[in-house]
């Protein structure tokens, strides 16, 4: 199959799924995209404009077209139907911006979430990165439906769902070495691997930090995430609190850095509120790390039930305790094989599942 793979905010998570799927799948995937420069909200709104444009200048059609959330797919479709008319199309839902939290202030502006309501209307299939996701983004529909005066059109939810499946980002990792035995007298290295910023709740994680170190209990620390601002005030005020226990601090120089980084450390935490899939954790899971996750968004199902009372804790004034309790069994935990729960992530895996999907969308 010659397969378009539309991406009008290339990066970040979405460029990961784009290129990990075109460099496994046994088609051809043409990547056409778009870069970020010009911010999530113009390239909804205009994203759909120019890449009408940029694909009527190839010189093929193909069998089968994947977009993102990111783009307008009611628009591209009417801007390419003489061309484009009978190719099937499937629009991928990293996130969302109907449940999307916003932060303290923040009202939402439901015509982003109108966007992703008619490319999903007029899509031949709507696939999310997770059962999690394609349950709250459907559950969360009707209201928004209902919000308008009359004709609400609810029997769109069930077209929608009829044609919803679930596909999981692949996780695109080299061959990992084996970790070193752990030195039961060397403090615990605990990671947070997500971005600074409000839906990861940065101030949750620096929390559980303080109240360790009031325990007197010991630890090492890597962050590595974006840092959106890096001259944030709570940021600068952490970094410079946790110093003398820092082995890292900051993104990482490569890819590679980045993973060995993670096969440093023995914990990985999180504390979002926003988690749509948790490429991020699964990734540090791959390298060994035991998670130490809320019981809310994807993270159950990312974790076997028996592991849950382990891994997951109730809320997040649960956090601090649950790493407290976490270190101290962490002997045990560390005899688990927690990389054998990410390779059904590998894009290995994972990518005849994609092949097989668009596959079917063609026939």
């Amino acid at each position: 199959m010659k397969i378009w793979w539309l991406d009008p905010f290339h990066g970040g998570s979405h460029a990961a799924v784009a290129s990990g799927y075109a460099a496994h799948s046994a088609h051809q995937v043409r990547l056409i995209t778009m870069n970020q420069a010009g911010g999530w909200r113009w390239r909804m709104r205009g994203g759909a404009i120019t890449l009408a444009r940029q694909v009527a200048a190839l010189a093929e059609i193909p069998d089968v077209i994947v977009t993102t959330d990111m783009l307008d797919l009611a628009v591209f479709r009417a801007l390419t139907d003489r061309t484009l008319g009978l190719v099937p199309a499937a629009i991928y839902f990293h996130e969302n911006q109907l449940t999307y939290p916003l932060p303290p202030g923040r009202k939402r502006d439901y015509t982003f979430a109108w966007i992703n309501f008619t490319s999903a209307l007029v899509a031949d299939a709507v696939i999310f990165n997770s059962d999690f996701h394609r349950r709250d983004w459907l559950t969360a529909l009707p209201a928004m439906l209902r919000r308008y005066h009359d004709y609400h059109e609810l029997q769109t939810v069930d077209q929608i769902a009829a044609k919803s499946l679930v596909l999981p980002p692949g996780l695109d990792l080299p061959p990992l070495p084996s970790r070193r035995p752990r030195d039961p007298s060397a403090p615990p290295v605990i990671l947070w691997n997500a971005r600074w910023e409000y839906d990861k709740q940065p101030h949750v994680v620096m929390a559980a930090l303080e109240y360790l170190a009031a325990r007197g209990v010991t630890f090492r620390l890597i962050v590595t995430g974006e840092h959106i601002d890096p001259t944030a005030p709570d940021l600068v005020a952490a970094r410079q609190r946790w110093a003398d226990w820092t082995i890292h601090w900051g993104f990482a120089e490569s890819r590679a850095a980045y993973l060995n980084l993670l096969q440093q450390a023995d914990i990985v935490v999180s504390a979002a509120i926003q988690e749509y899939f948790g490429i991020a954790i699964l990734e540090a899971i791959a390298c060994g790390c035991v998670p130490l996750l809320p019981a809310r968004l994807n993270y159950p199902d990312l974790i076997p039930p028996e592991w849950h009372a382990d891994c997951l804790y109730p809320t997040d004034d649960d956090l601090p305790a649950a790493l407290e309790r976490l270190i101290a069994d962490l002997p045990r935990l560390m005899q688990y094989n927690w990389s054998a729960l990410a390779l059904p992530y590998r894009w290995q895996n994972l990518a005849p599942r994609y092949d097989a999907t668009l596959a079917a969308l063609v026939r």
